[in-house]
């Protein structure tokens, strides 16, 4: 993906951060997911993988993503298997995202892989990637910051806001999110 100089573009003025080509690109996926699975129902899981593959993520078996889901950029993510992706959840990858095997992200939550140079005076956009390991959940309205990595098992309480990686087996609550305690995992 080809990430523009804002010296060059001016995107607080209106100019682009990207190329002309992923902005087409976008333009075509999110009237790919408008007509083929914005309004498909609930149990379509499978058709919904489908619609992800063709625009370029890579899709897990049995990831189940919802309808309402707001995706910015398919070919920046990755879905392990069984992953679950819940109703009005924003999976905001301008970077890329991967969510690791048996992960939850919960209703409305937000997984964000991009932010802003601060020091620099045109706030130069920068693609910081986020990865969520294996067996892990983002609850209810929580928002993973840029270039966070979810430890394998890992857990944000509701409404959480997670700017650092965290250990596995932690669970985190509140903003900015800190640990609580360990997950005590019963055998099955």
């Amino acid at each position: 993906m080809t990430l523009l100089d804002a010296s060059k573009t001016r995107p607080r003025g209106g100019g682009p951060s990207f190329s002309l080509g992923n902005r087409l690109f976008r333009v075509a996926w999110m009237l790919g997911w408008l007509l083929l699975a914005r309004y498909t129902p609930p149990p379509l899981h499978g058709w919904r993988r489908q619609v992800l593959r063709l625009f370029g993520a890579k899709v897990g078996p049995g990831a189940r993503v919802h309808a309402s889901v707001s995706i910015w950029h398919p070919r920046n993510l990755e879905l392990g298997e069984r992953v679950l992706v819940g109703p009005g959840a924003r999976i905001y990858n301008q970077g890329r995202i991967v969510i690791g095997p048996d992960s939850v992200i919960s209703q409305r939550a937000h997984l964000c892989a991009s932010s802003h140079d601060v020091n620099d005076p045109l706030f130069q956009l920068v693609l910081r990637p986020v990865t969520i390991g294996r067996q892990c959940w983002v609850a209810a309205e929580a928002f993973v910051g840029p270039g966070v990595t979810m430890a394998n098992r890992s857990v944000l309480g509701a409404r959480g806001v997670l700017l650092r990686d965290t250990d596995e087996d932690g669970i985190y609550s509140g903003n900015p999110a800190q640990l609580l305690k360990r997950r005590a995992l019963r055998q099955t």
